[in-house]
């Protein structure tokens, strides 16, 4: 009798209830070898709790099998169970050919539960014991790769694709690309990239070699590989902001705007297209198309500090005060506070001949920019305007301080010490 159609039948069906008839028929007249057959395919499917049920059975029916604990641990950590899963892994012995690979499980245990340091050792002591095993030199490089080492992680990489070009499904040189791409190797990355694409595409490929050409500064190359992503990818929402700045470090501030906006109806709820929208907006004159982009990114995100300044910013060379004061009063109704912001509210507040306002906001922003000329010369003359001499001094010799070369400065501070 074949007891595994039954269970193929079941997964095929998505039959739950057969399933479960057909592991008890399994487990009760299959021989051992089936059942672990099956309780792999199971795990292929997704159906953990079923798998986990055939390697129960079968661990305490051989509970000295070293290797039937480490796979039942694996599915156990898929299911969270990591307690019980940490328990089967250490219960292996240390004189068992599987040690190793036990050691490796529980690395992975401890990367989960974020405890580098004892995952390394973990794993340090297994190449100890298979100091040329290229899986562990592997497992090593993801985990230095995770904890941000990444020149150690390169090394270890480069020492896996001298024998192995791929390794539980990853291909080396795209892990290769990456840990270059991430430790700031735009050009090692680039190389890498290029390799890699020889052999297959991907629209995360594709992108690395693009973000890699632009860190690098070549901006035609980073075009080429994000036309392509759009062609083979057009919903790779990240490759239109990157096209975007690129066509833009060109100065091709037309076709940065054009391709920005084909991202936004890619993608309409990415603030920070919105926001690049706006900046080339503001770069092909077209300042009511910018207002509108910088208003929709404060829309998505309300404490979206660059676009608040960059609208703020827009507002006060125009002078449009009361829009102005509007969006920074809002944003401290929502406990919202940017010193930089009480700049331009100050000089609003002042224009506007609201001088009580204006204070307060020149005295808030002036604890973070006593070291801005420009605030502080508005400041200054703000201060001497309200009659307030003393402060006045103060801040005019912290411009003296900055502007040792200017003799406004000079003057300003002789004329108080002739007072």
């Amino acid at each position: 009798m074949n007891t595994q159609q039954p269970i193929i039948e079941a997964i095929q069906n998505g039959d739950l209830h057969a399933l479960h008839h057909a592991i008890e028929d399994l487990l009760v007249s299959a021989d051992a070898n089936e059942q672990y057959e099956m309780a792999d395919y199971l795990m292929n499917f997704g159906y953990l709790k079923q798998a986990d049920e055939i390697y129960a059975h079968l661990v305490y029916l051989f509970p000295e099998e070293a290797q039937l604990k480490i796979d039942r641990a694996t599915v156990l950590m898929e299911l969270e169970a990591e307690d019980e899963a940490l328990e089967m892994l250490m219960d292996v012995k240390e004189d068992a050919p599987e040690y190793p690979q036990a050691l490796l499980a529980l690395a992975d245990y401890y990367q989960m539960q974020g405890l580098y340091e004892v995952a390394e050792r973990h794993i340090d002591h297994a190449m100890e014991l298979l100091p040329a095993e290229p899986l562990l030199l592997f497992a090593k490089a993801e985990l230095m790769m995770e904890m941000g080492r990444l020149s150690e992680a390169a090394r270890l990489y480069e020492e896996v694709y001298a024998t192995d070009k791929e390794i539980a499904g990853v291909r080396i040189i795209e892990r290769l690309a990456d840990v270059h791409r991430q430790g700031g190797s735009y050009e090692e990355a680039l190389h890498y990239y290029q390799h890699a694409l020889k052999d297959t595409t991907s629209a995360d490929l594709l992108f690395g070699a693009a973000y890699a050409s632009f860190q690098a500064e070549q901006y035609e190359q980073a075009i080429r590989y994000l036309e392509d992503l759009k062609v083979f990818d057009p919903d790779y929402f990240a490759g239109y902001l990157l096209l975007a700045q690129s066509y833009a470090m060109q100065e091709n501030n037309k076709k940065a705007l054009e391709v920005i906006k084909e991202g936004i109806t890619r993608d309409e709820y990415d603030k920070e297209l919105y926001l690049f929208a706006g900046k080339m907006a503001i770069k092909n004159s077209l300042p009511e198309e910018a207002e509108a982009f910088l208003r929709q990114a404060i829309a998505l995100d309300p404490e979206y500090m660059e676009a608040v300044l960059t609208l703020v910013s827009m507002l006060s060379n125009d002078e449009r005060d009361e829009e102005l004061i509007e969006i920074v009063e809002g944003l401290h109704t929502i406990d919202f506070e940017w010193s930089t912001l009480s700049t331009f509210a100050a000089a609003a507040y002042d224009r506007l001949e609201d001088y009580e306002k204006a204070s307060k906001h020149y005295a808030n922003a002036y604890q973070d920019h006593d070291d801005d000329a420009l605030f502080l010369e508005k400041y200054v003359y703000f201060l001497l305007e309200d009659g307030q001499h003393d402060k006045a001094k103060e801040v005019a010799k912290k411009l003296n301080a900055l502007q040792p070369e200017e003799q406004e400065w000079l003057d300003l501070l002789t004329r108080f010490d002739e007072q």
